[in-house]
């Protein structure tokens, strides 16, 4: 099988032959070629197939009334005892409470999570994972809070509740495949639903990961997940992508996957990118201590908005919003 990897541009000298890709600030006039025997160069983009050149320019649909002709920001907001970064700080009501009001004033989305998803983690039985989110949301639904709010679960019956609680997106790190009634139920109520690779379980995923071509496993991956969720019944305008940095991949899986972002733009859907703070960052960035890995996540957010990625999950969220105003007023004039 053939992909194609849009060379994304920014650059204000724009050819009068090139394109959009997918419908954001970024362009693109070429291609690369890649077959599971290798890349095989550079294509102009007047000779791609019609219907590649489709998916790879057409503007993406809005994710909870956000447009995404700009990049969009989603706050992470751990309400566990154990997340990798900040496992329990926002674990007590009142913390959860006025974190997520620090993260509303600079971020699009906030992405609530009730377990913990680090290497090595435990599954949480779904009504102790309802009970740490839904009354969270609640809660700031009642003080008038109008953020859209994402639940980031595997479980429909904490996806059900959040929504009732006032979240209108589904956050999947296991793309549908962990609980069999969770499609069925986004496709029921017409949420937006994010679908992650991962390779294995937390419990498993950092144990020795391998793949034969990890841009292209991936990207294969998520387009049979894109095709199983269409036969769910949810609408590819309300699926998002995201390749799953850290979930199940060693560095160089990470700096692969970063450095060929632009391909998953191929699959028709926005791309969310959650490198924030993960333990590559560190190792790269010598960063051992996940609180000071803030330069280095903003430094992946800058490479994947260059690459037209639409969404950003971040933990520091007024850092993140500075570097984006700065990134696009220094390229986009």
């Amino acid at each position: 099988m053939t992909r194609y990897r849009p060379i994304a541009q920014t650059d204000l000298a724009r050819p009068k032959d090139a394109l959009p890709l997918a419908g954001g600030w970024c362009w693109f006039d070429r291609v690369e070629v890649l077959t599971r025997a290798g890349s095989e160069g550079l294509m102009a983009v007047r000779e791609v197939p019609s219907d590649a050149v489709d998916r790879l320019c057409a503007a993406r649909a809005p994710v909870a009334g956000l447009t995404l002709d700009v990049p969009r920001l989603m706050g992470i907001l751990n309400v566990t005892p154990d997340s990798f970064s900040d496992g329990g700080r926002f674990a007590g009501a009142e913390a959860a409470l006025a974190q997520a009001r620090r993260l509303a004033d600079h971020v699009d989305i906030l992405d609530i999570g009730g377990e913990s998803t680090r290497p090595g983690a435990a599954e949480v039985d779904a009504a102790e994972e309802s009970s740490r989110t839904a009354p969270l949301i609640a809660a700031l639904r009642q003080t008038g809070l109008e953020t859209p709010i994402s639940i980031d679960t595997r479980k429909s019956p904490v996806a059900r509740a959040a929504v009732a609680a006032g979240a209108s997106m589904v956050n999947d790190v296991a793309a549908l495949t962990h609980d069999p009634a969770l499609g069925p139920l986004v496709a029921a109520l017409r949420l937006p639903v994010c679908l992650m690779h991962a390779q294995g379980t937390p419990a498993t995923m950092q144990a020795d990961p391998r793949y034969d071509d990890v841009l292209l496993d991936v990207y294969d991956y998520l387009e049979e997940r894109v095709a199983a969720a269409e036969a769910m019944g949810i609408a590819r305008d309300r699926i998002i992508v995201d390749p799953g940095i850290g979930f199940g991949k060693t560095v160089a899986h990470n700096l692969a996957l970063i450095r060929g972002l632009s391909l998953f733009h191929g699959l028709g859907c926005p791309i969310l990118l959650g490198a924030s703070r993960k333990r590559f960052i560190g190792e790269v960035g010598a960063a051992p201590d996940t609180d000071r890995r803030g330069p280095g996540t903003i430094a992946v957010t800058l490479a994947g908005i260059a690459q037209g990625v639409q969404i950003h999950r971040v933990h520091d969220s007024a850092e993140a919003r500075q570097a984006i105003r700065l990134w696009m007023a220094a390229v986009q004039g």
